[in-house]
């Protein structure tokens, strides 16, 4: 025989799941404002390829992404994050753009540089613009700004990374897609089968575009990983050219089987100061001989 629930009783549980909704809402709410954007998550991967030169084997890469530096994520929290980079002791350091969030509203543009001049890398330490590098009339004072901290800007163009032994890996880095002006057969035609090829792109959606090229690697970020993400539905917020490829490692459909792209969700924060269940990052990835 079913039990009637009293008015009084169904009241009383209404009133209660209201406001267990609202303290959960409430909670929710702090944790995606106040704690995960502070929150660092170091992920570490290993990047096997028969292309590596015996001598690299071992060598760490260390990337991080999209600090977006404003008054959600400020100097003090910065210069924080180059000590933790330089715990890990890499060897190359790759920076994958978004570095300020508005250059014309941001005002601690010249105290950047000697914060990311402290990164210590005996390979090498490396930047892309991202799009927001060039927005707000940034271009020239981004450049200006990795150049001080001993960076190298790769604006369409390919190096090699040489080892002490005299072997060598490439990188090359393409400008901005959604505000620059990028040269890929330019810049990629050159790239050797029989070398490791690293390739350093903004968006990571434009690995679509580049997978016919003989690359190992792509490092990207722009997506913030969705910044927001909700179970069972995933990323909540994902920008043009971030919304295919929005975190982690993906192998690219119709490329060379030896292609992999890797998304970093980033440091700072984009439209909204939140993260929910989109940790930041940083990636390390140990390069071994296959």
């Amino acid at each position: 025989m079913t039990k009637k629930v009293s008015r009084r009783i169904f009241l009383k549980r209404s009133i209660q799941f209201s406001l267990f909704s609202l303290a959960s809402s409430l909670f929710g709410y702090a944790y995606a404002r106040k704690i995960e954007p502070i929150l660092l998550d170091i992920v570490e991967h290993d990047i096997l390829s028969t292309y590596l030169p015996p001598t690299f084997n071992g060598v760490k890469i260390l990337q991080f992404s999209d600090t977006h530096l404003s008054d959600y994520y400020t100097l003090h929290q910065l210069d924080k994050l180059v000590e933790t980079i330089n715990e890990q002791k890499p060897d190359i350091v790759i920076f994958s753009g978004d570095l300020i969030d508005n250059f014309q509203t941001y005002k601690e543009a010249d105290d950047v540089a000697p914060i990311l001049k402290k990164i210590h890398a005996p390979l090498g330490k490396f930047s892309i613009y991202g799009n927001h590098d060039h927005g707000g009339y940034g271009t020239q004072k981004y450049r200006q700004i990795m150049e001080d901290a001993d960076f190298r800007l790769l604006v369409d163009e390919t190096v090699r990374i040489s080892h002490s032994s005299g072997s060598s890996i490439n990188v090359a880095g393409l400008d901005d897609f959604m505000l620059g002006k990028p040269k890929i057969e330019q810049t990629l035609e050159s790239m050797n089968k029989q070398d490791f090829n690293l390739l350093l792109i903004h968006e990571p959606d434009i690995a679509d575009r580049v997978k016919g090229y003989p690359i190992d690697l792509q490092l990207s970020g722009h997506s913030h990983g969705g910044q927001v993400q909700v179970p069972f539905y995933g990323p909540v917020i994902t920008p043009p050219l971030g919304q295919k490829y929005v975190e982690g490692f993906y192998t690219i459909p119709h490329s060379s089987t030896r292609m992999k792209l890797y998304v970093n969700r980033g440091i700072g924060t984009v439209h909204v100061p939140c993260r929910f269940l989109c940790m930041p990052e940083l990636t390390i990835f140990t390069l071994k001989q296959s």
